[in-house]
């Protein structure tokens, strides 16, 4: 599956049921290649924003409960959604 398949579908949170948004970007292992975790779209800040920077949801590859044809569901807890 690629980067743009990924991005076509929508990542709900099992736990809440909460649409969380569509894949942004993807984390590597450098050393192996692996995928360690997808980031979705977090809450905007001005601050970030002025400075062009993007803010996002880092969703661990342990946390994806499944990969479906038109959504990706994950399990995470309120205190597990960290905005990076």
């Amino acid at each position: 599956m690629s980067l743009s398949e990924l991005r076509t579908k929508d990542v709900v949170n099992t736990m809440d049921g909460k649409r969380l948004g569509r894949v942004m970007d993807i984390e590597f292992d450098p050393g192996d290649g692996r995928v360690e975790a997808l980031v979705v779209p977090g809450e905007w800040k001005v601050g970030s924003l002025l400075r062009g920077e993007k803010c996002g949801i880092v969703i661990p590859w342990q946390r994806i409960c499944k990969i479906g044809e038109n959504v990706i569901l994950v399990e995470l807890e309120p205190g597990d959604i960290v905005d990076n």
